[in-house]
Order: structure tokens, then C-alpha cells, then sequence
């Protein structure tokens, strides 16, 4: 039986400070779009405007589009956050529609992994390729977990474009592409932020999630995620079956 789904993600950020001061962020995405819901149309920043925000390989046109739809949603949780230094410790917990998750953790870690659900779903056009990620948010991911789900997910969707007569890309080269466009962003986001008068915990999450793209984008180039073949090693431990990863 198919499992009935709300028509909403909510994720929702609470930090619990040694002082027994409790902040939260909660995000509303949409469960087929996997767009922010957030209302945002009150937040009119100078700084928020595509004309102010634009990154260099923004596809958006000024004419049309008012707001970069990336600095209006980042707005609210860069300005909620404003007055935490990001070295504060913190027991931060995301409550999903599915579980809760629990880290002792600084500011910045926490606030690096709300920022990047935002980012993905926010509307931008170009870190828009990892709304698929967003779906299954696993919040705190590690480098290794982080390389996991981006090729795990990547593949999966070129398996389903295989079978709907597509043409895959086996090779990942489109992905690291991608990414490479992902990092032009990032960086224009630290740079913008470093214009706009917030504390350090805004920039050193992006320049986090942006070592995160380079590790990415490494990896490809050098075909380094060859050795996440070990994690399907058991898949070939049956006698009968053999392993579905070699050549036989």
C-alpha cells in the first residue's frame, strides 16, 4: 500500500542554548515541488534585489524578476540569526514530518545545514538541481555522507532517465558541471554577504557548504568516489547470486 504524504515538508530548526534560551526556524517546502513556502513577500532588502544579488551565471532576467529568489529567503534566517555569534554552542534539533535528530553542536554547523535546505529549495535556478536532496534532508551530513547522496541520487535519476528513453549520463560529467556552476553561486553569496553588515555565522556556513561542492567536484575529477565501491560489497557475499557490481 502506498504511503499517504503530507502536501508539505516542514523542517523545523530549534537551537537550545546553555542559558535555557530556546530560538527556532522552521521551513515549509512544498512535497511536489520541493519549493520553500515560507512567506517572504514581506522582505524587501535593497541588498535582497537581483539587480544587487545577481550571480554571473544567473539565468534570470532583471526585467522580470524583482527579487533573487535565493537573498529573499536567506534574508529571514541570515537576519534571525544575526545576533549569534557562530561559535556559540548549542544543542540544536530538526523535527521532519518523520523523526527528530539530535546534535550538540556551534551555531554555525547548524545554521550551515538550515541555510542549505534553503538554498536548494529557494527557487534559484542553479543550486535548483539538488532540490532532489531535499526530499530526504539528512541534517549535519558529513563529507562522506554528503558524497553518498549526491552520486546515489544523481544515478538514480539517470536510471529513470534510461527507462524513459533518455540519455543517461553514466559518466557524472553533467553532474560536476553542475556543480561547477554551484560554486560560482556560493561564492557570490559570500562575497555579496560580506557586503552586508550580519556576523560571521552567515558566510562561514556558505564557505562550509562550499568546501563541501569542492570536495564534490575533486572527487569527480579524479574519479575519487571510486572507493565508495566498498560499500556494496555485500551485495556480492551470496554464493548463489554473486555480486551485482562485477562484470561476470
Amino acid at each position: 500500500m502506498k504511503e499517504t504524504k503530507s502536501d508539505q515538508i516542514n523542517i523545523l530548526y530549534k537551537f537550545v542554548f546553555h542559558e535555557q534560551i530556546t530560538v527556532a526556524f522552521e521551513v515549509k517546502i512544498n512535497y511536489e515541488t520541493l519549493l520553500i513556502e515560507n512567506d517572504v513577500a514581506h522582505i524587501n532588502n535593497e541588498w535582497t534585489k537581483l539587480k544587487n544579488f545577481k550571480c554571473p551565471n544567473c539565468p534570470l532576467d532583471e526585467t522580470k524578476t524583482e527579487y533573487c529568489p535565493l537573498a529573499r529567503n536567506l534574508a529571514g534566517v541570515l537576519e534571525f540569526f544575526n545576533t549569534l555569534p557562530s561559535y556559540k554552542e548549542a544543542k540544536v534539533s530538526v523535527e521532519t514530518n518523520d523523526r527528530t535528530t539530535y546534535k550538540q553542536t556551534t551555531v554555525q554547523v547548524g545554521v550551515g545545514s538550515l541555510i542549505g535546505i534553503i538554498m536548494a529549495s529557494s527557487g534559484c535556478p542553479v543550486i535548483g538541481v539538488l532540490r532532489p536532496l531535499v526530499r530526504f534532508h539528512l541534517p549535519f551530513a558529513s563529507l562522506e555522507e554528503t558524497e553518498y547522496r549526491v552520486f546515489s541520487t544523481y544515478v538514480f535519476a539517470q536510471y529513470f532517465k534510461f527507462i524513459t528513453g533518455g540519455e543517461p549520463d553514466w559518466d557524472l560529467m553533467k553532474l560536476k558541471t553542475a556543480y561547477e556552476q554551484i560554486q560560482v553561486v556560493n561564492t557570490n553569496i559570500v562575497k555579496k554577504l560580506s557586503d552586508v553588515e550580519l556576523n560571521d555565522t552567515s558566510r562561514n556556513a556558505v564557505v562550509t557548504l562550499s568546501s563541501f561542492a569542492e570536495y564534490i567536484i575533486f572527487n569527480l575529477e579524479d574519479k575519487e568516489y571510486i572507493h565508495l565501491k566498498d560499500v556494496f560489497n555485500s551485495f556480492g557475499e551470496s554464493s548463489n547470486s554473486g555480486s551485482i557490481f562485477k562484470n561476470e
